[in-house]
């Protein structure tokens, strides 16, 4: 295009296939503001390839973690149900059932095997749990709290927990029925059956860290380790855009918890209770939701 100072060349680079990038010396490298600097830190490249999608979280294998540490008694309830046969009448021994799901390889469980169906995961990965205070007035307080948990169990087990823990912990109103009735919470179910079920499936397992919520006289904060992948924003999520950052706890929380999988939780959230924030914390690493009471 024509220019005071003469002629300009606009060129578009397509991007490529091939993330991430790295140089002829196998350096990776990120655009920061104005300047490129050199990727050091491991976290760093696990979350380009993971943004890649070359790699997920929920595939990491759990150390120790074998076949004997799966609870026989939710997996066999779990494979009743979907594949309307008996796991106890299967020829097939338990580790190459597990490793047919995509729950294991060469006989060490997944992080996705273990949260689905883990005996005692919480002590393999005491990182990967929900933790839970009710404080009395609107701000952290190291004294006094009304109920603080540690939510532990099956990723089920950890969604039903973290829900009854908000609906116990959340104001209850007459909303025109007899004084005999348990009341309705004021924020309804579903808000805190789709922001638990977001939370738990697309968290970054990279980040070693709890789920943490807190629940507040004037708000509740559901704090999820990892921002949003690079190619989302706030905006797009309350369109019903979707990443799947962890595909195999994504493929069987369909069938675990009530979630859909089609990015549209974050709408019904909305749409059920509008006086939501959502906070993508890059810097810190961190997704917020705050809902507003």
């Amino acid at each position: 295009m024509l220019h005071p100072d003469g002629l300009v060349m606009v060129v578009t680079v397509a991007k490529g296939l091939n993330k991430p990038y790295m140089d002829n010396s196998g350096v990776f490298w990120v655009k920061s503001a104005g300047n490129k600097q050199k990727v050091t830190s491991r976290e760093e490249i696990q979350r380009m390839f993971q943004s890649s999608g070359l790699i997920h979280g929920d595939e990491i294998p759990v150390e120790r973690m074998t076949a004997e540490h799966i609870n026989l008694s939710v997996f066999s309830n779990f494979y009743k149900k979907e594949f309307e046969e008996d796991f106890s009448s299967q020829e097939n021994r338990l580790p190459t059932i597990l490793e047919n799901m995509n729950l294991s390889r060469n006989g060490v469980i997944n992080l996705a095997g273990a949260l689905l169906f883990g005996k005692d995961t919480h002590y393999f990965v005491p990182q990967f749990i929900v933790k839970a205070v009710s404080y009395p007035g609107n701000d952290i307080d190291v004294e006094n709290y009304i109920d603080s948990r540690d939510i532990t169990g099956t990723l089920a087990e950890v969604f039903q927990h973290t829900v009854a823990f908000l609906l116990m912990n959340t104001r209850h109103e007459q909303a025109g029925q007899s004084v005999n009735s348990l009341g309705v919470p004021e924020v309804p179910k579903i808000v805190f059956e789709e922001l638990v079920a977001n939370a738990l499936i697309h968290r970054d397992y990279f980040v070693s860290a709890p789920i943490r919520i807190f629940v507040f006289g004037n708000r509740i904060e559901i704090i999820s380790p990892g921002h949003l992948p690079n190619n989302l924003t706030i905006e797009n999520i309350k369109s019903g855009n979707s990443n799947i950052r962890n595909s195999i706890l994504a493929s069987f929380a369909t069938k675990l918890l009530p979630y859909r999988g089609l990015g549209n939780g974050i709408r019904r959230a909305v749409k059920a209770y509008p006086d939501i924030d959502f906070i993508d914390e890059r810097d810190g690493g961190m997704f917020k939701v705050v809902i507003r009471k």
